[in-house]
């Protein structure tokens, strides 16, 4: 069975910043056709749970509320993020859309007041770049239409 990155907190894993996730039921569909392969590049960059809310500034960097430079850790889950789906040889993700880690198609706009603003987030960007085809929960239903179609 073909393998899948999935956002964890799109499968239920609580590592959003809040502690909390954002589990969504259609992944059910994608579990019986795919091997799931949970990530959480924030997580992998050495950040806790729950954490300080972060985002993209302008200049590409990523600054927590709290005005902490997390960069470094952002860098270090998108580089080992990178390494899975090297080894895995993964073609295919489900990310969480606005995340300044995953977002696919925008980002929250780097000034904490709940705007975003079209972008993809450190690990979307580079999973891109590699070649894979990237999905969020909002166009989960291509890859599921995908699936029904061709089985």
């Amino acid at each position: 069975m073909e393998k899948i990155l999935v956002s964890a907190c799109l499968l239920g894993e609580n590592c959003k910043y809040n502690g909390k996730n954002n589990y969504i039921e259609k992944i059910e569909i994608i579990k019986k056709h795919f091997d799931i392969i949970p990530i959480c590049p924030e997580s992998l960059g050495g950040l806790s749970i729950p954490r300080d809310p972060s985002e993209i500034n302008k200049n590409g960097l990523v600054y927590s509320r709290k005005g902490k430079d997390v960069t470094k850790n952002f860098v270090l889950g998108k580089n080992r993020v990178i390494n899975i789906a090297k080894y895995f040889k993964i073609k295919k993700a489900i990310l969480k859309e606005r995340s300044p880690s995953c977002g696919v198609n925008s980002v929250y706009d780097g000034t904490f007041s709940g705007v975003t603003i079209k972008g993809s987030g450190i690990t979307a960007t580079s999973l891109k770049e590699l070649g894979l085809t990237l999905y969020t929960e909002e166009t989960l239903d291509s890859l599921i239409n995908e699936i029904t179609t061709n089985n």
